[in-house]
């Protein structure tokens, strides 16, 4: 645990709910120890919060509105320890053991709450591993994607809705996400992203990127063995020799 012995952790509890709130800050009364910074009743607070006050620890719900603890995980950064508060089934619960993230079954039970404190405290200032993206993955069943992205900007928060989303640009570390004319930073590698999004709507052209295939106007040849995809809003992206066999497969497909 890399925190100085002679100053307290600090924590700050998200809930969106009242009563659960008050049950995680009366189970932490006793743990001197422990400094509660504050309490957030959503996810847009707990993001805010988060990024002013830097907790040493988060106590995160995972089912609120507006934004869920997954997003709110994502938009905050790897280097928080975390301690998940969720009512989900065992399947997910599997995908949490698996990728060693600690988590309270709701109702919560004061000795696994003791027991995930105690784990938690050994993880401060250790990044989580692996990304938030990866466990989320993991506890989606077969057949079901993301519906949004959310992505931070400064102080910031935007929220895409995948029908919104024309096609995404790999940069490097990040994804470019074009949506309605303006584009969107996101530390995500577009591979990771791909896993998230329906390939019945979804398909990547090029190693650099993913379109949506309602925003496929036409394919055109683009010099030699290789070709361009325009878009319904005028857009031109390239398409390497397999993505447009895969996307003439699709192409295809749909006018058959």
């Amino acid at each position: 645990m890399n925190v100085e012995a002679s100053r307290p952790l600090t924590a700050i509890i998200v809930d969106d709910e009242d009563l659960a709130r008050a049950v995680l800050r009366e189970l932490l009364e006793k743990h001197r120890e422990i400094e509660v910074l504050g309490e957030c009743a959503n996810g847009f607070e707990a993001v805010k919060m988060v990024s002013e006050r830097k907790p040493d620890l988060l106590f995160l719900d995972i089912q609120m509105p507006k934004l869920d603890g997954f997003e709110v995980l994502e938009l905050i950064g790897s280097d928080i320890a975390v301690i998940f508060a969720t009512a989900y089934d065992q399947h997910a619960l599997r995908a949490f053991e698996v990728h060693a993230v600690d988590y309270l079954l709701k109702p919560i039970v004061p000795e696994r709450f003791e027991a995930a404190l105690e784990r938690a405290k050994q993880r401060i200032g250790q990044p989580v591993s692996p990304p938030v993206t990866q466990l989320v993955s993991a506890m989606r069943e077969a057949g079901q994607f993301a519906e949004r992205i959310v992505v931070k900007d400064g102080a910031r928060v935007h929220i895409i809705p995948i029908g919104k989303l024309d096609y995404i640009e790999a940069q490097d570390d990040y994804v470019a996400l074009a949506s309605q004319g303006k584009k969107y930073l996101k530390q995500q590698t577009i591979s990771s992203i791909e896993t998230s999004l329906d390939p019945k709507n979804f398909l990547r052209i090029h190693r650099s990127y993913l379109v949506s295939l309602e925003r496929v106007a036409k394919v055109e040849p683009y010099g030699k063995d290789s070709h361009v995809a325009i878009l319904h809003d005028g857009s031109r992206l390239p398409v390497s020799r397999s993505g447009y066999a895969r996307l003439r497969g699709v192409l295809e497909g749909q006018s058959s």
